[in-house]
């Protein structure tokens, strides 16, 4: 009986203990932790969601714009804080798949060492030419390549990037051969379409939506199983006969491994009803972003997806063998 009565009082000590943290949380302004500099689309997410968050708690949330190794550096400081909920990071396909598919050495495991708490949205990538290719359709535009092997150049945010390792995949599929033009960044990728330094490359629909709806750019397909909302009139791969093809960036709420459940809880139900309300929705319309509203646990298995698809896209390709693609 006492042993019993020891093991109620310890339960009910973690109960409350449990119950206090959660009505406690947050104690203090809130760090995001944005893996982007100020004024792209992660950052405008970001801020719109640290304003909700911060009308939801009554405690100021924070956007911290941490660039730089394609969100290595975002990760490990998020790494080093303590799970209290107190610093969390807007993560995204680079940071939590492609760096480790990459580079297996990179220091951290997205799936051990994050709690991820939901998933925010999804950015996919459209394939854009520029006015001097001679392609209406996707299907010249490879008729096009293959007649010229290793003429036609594309672009990327630079090597690694998930408009590189998109076009790598598109190209093995198609059977292209491409010529493959790093860059530092996507504004500077897209600066190279308007001026035909480049023929083609993938972009995210935010970096190229008024370009294309302004006729500066023509798009050939997106890369996701579903047309955006945001271009309906554009094909997807798989309608196009790329079956399957199917790549888009994906953006999540992550904390340090060990978060405890109430905070996740209270987490998930602030931001589900912030991306509910007109002005986020139609502000992310706007950019190309689709936003994505589910918990933990699809958000867990999306992870995993995303880095075995990496991974095997690494393996595939030879990525993570040398440097110069």
């Amino acid at each position: 009986m006492t042993r019993l009565l020891a093991v109620a009082v310890c339960l009910l000590s973690m109960v409350s203990s449990a119950l206090a943290l959660d009505e406690a949380y947050p104690s203090r302004p809130v760090r995001l932790i944005a893996a982007a500099a100020p004024g792209g689309n992660p950052d405008v997410l970001a801020r719109l969601l640290a304003y909700k968050l911060s009308e939801a708690f009554g405690k100021p949330f924070v956007v911290e714009n941490v660039p730089g190794a394609g969100g290595i550096v975002a990760a490990k400081s998020v790494l080093a804080s303590a799970p209290d909920g107190h610093v969390l990071m807007l993560g995204d396909s680079g940071a939590m798949a492609i760096n480790v598919a990459l580079n297996p050495d990179v220091g951290y495991d997205p799936l051990k060492d994050f709690s991820p708490i939901t998933a925010l949205a999804t950015v996919p990538t459209v394939l854009v030419i520029n006015a001097g290719v001679a392609a209406q359709t996707l299907d010249e535009f490879v008729r096009l390549a293959k007649s010229q092997p290793g003429k036609l150049t594309y672009g990327s945010a630079g090597y690694g990037s998930v408009h590189h390792l998109t076009m790598a995949l598109f190209a093995e599929r198609s059977g292209i051969d491409l010529l493959h033009v790093p860059y530092r960044g996507g504004t500077a990728l897209v600066n190279g379409l308007l001026t035909g330094e480049i023929q083609a490359g993938w972009s995210g629909i935010p970096n190229v939506l008024s370009l294309i709806e302004a006729g500066q750019l023509s798009a050939l397909c997106i890369s996701i199983l579903k047309r955006s909302p945001s271009m309906p009139a554009v094909p997807t791969c798989a309608e196009l006969g790329y079956d399957g093809f199917d790549i888009a960036t994906m953006i999540g709420l992550q904390a340090s491994a060990g978060l405890p459940e109430p905070i996740v809880a209270r987490l998930q139900a602030a931001v589900a009803k912030a991306l509910r309300e007109g002005d986020v929705a139609e502000r992310m319309r706007t950019l190309g972003i689709d936003l994505q509203e589910n918990g933990t646990a699809q958000y867990r298995q999306f992870m995993q997806d995303d880095l075995a698809r990496y991974q095997d896209a690494a393996r595939l390709l030879k990525l993570n063998q040398t440097k110069a693609q």
